[in-house]
């Protein structure tokens, strides 16, 4: 990865606990997580240590999920003029935050132009062909089919079909608005049934807060960031997205 973008600025993000106010709105919220296998924990120290020596910032906060602080950091990032965003994740919450700034680097097969290719930049286009619509409707999507990863409930409606429902109304809130304008009787009668659990909404990638609830799992996500401000020390952003006074590159 680091080869293939040769970014400017690099930071190497950890879960630390969970974010009280999800946990209330969702107390089954990732119950069904299997722990991670013991062999694997003493590599987490082993990979913190090395972090630094590729150029990388570790950054983690307490309460806080790995996938939250790399979406305030990406937004804080495109504040900044001539900032271009990389998020090296698996995880489906980021893509709604994909943007003219900010593109996600991936190297699942399904998301290769080419078998030969060893990664892809998923920008708008890539995103909204995958999604069924484009990157800011994407929780709007999660909020109907629910999220079976992370145990979270949905309306019994499946992705492909909540992409439709969302994209034909132009969004969630005019969707559930205007229910009575669904076209399939059953679906109708789902979006109704499930209205208040809808309207929790998915986890936002930026939304933080709370009390700490240890999960099974343990997340190495990464976020880089290049562009116009290059050769400059790097700045650290705080989980507001605003800019503190410590190197975000070691």
């Amino acid at each position: 990865m680091i080869k293939h973008l040769q970014p400017e600025l690099g930071a190497v993000f950890w879960d630390e606990g969970m974010p009280e106010r999800r946990v209330k709105l969702q107390p089954a919220y990732k119950e069904t997580r299997k722990e991670m296998p013991l062999p694997m924990v003493p590599q987490l120290d082993f990979i913190q240590k090395l972090t630094p020596l590729l150029g990388f910032k570790n950054i983690s906060l307490p309460n806080t999920e790995a996938d939250d602080l790399m979406g305030c950091y990406a937004m804080a990032a495109c504040k900044r003029k001539g900032m271009e965003v990389v998020l090296a994740t698996n995880d489906k919450d980021l893509y709604q935050l994909i943007s003219p700034c900010v593109k996600v680097y991936t190297t699942a097969k399904a998301d290769l132009v080419s078998p030969k290719d060893g990664f892809a930049l998923l920008g708008e286009e890539q995103a909204t062909t995958k999604w069924d619509v484009p990157p800011k409707l994407i929780g709007d999507v999660l909020a109907i089919s629910g999220d079976s990863v992370d145990n979270i409930p949905g309306a019994g409606i499946g992705r492909k079909t909540a992409a439709g429902l969302v994209r034909e109304s132009g969004g969630l809130e005019k969707l559930l608005a205007n229910i009575d304008k669904v076209k399939s009787n059953r679906n109708r009668e789902k979006l109704t049934v499930a209205r208040e659990q809808i309207l929790q909404r998915p986890p936002d990638p930026t939304g933080l807060s709370g009390a700490d609830r240890p999960t099974g799992e343990m997340r190495v996500q990464v976020v880089i960031a290049g562009g116009k401000n290059r050769g400059g020390e790097g700045r650290r952003f705080d989980s507001r997205g605003d800019e503190v006074v410590s190197a975000w590159r070691s």
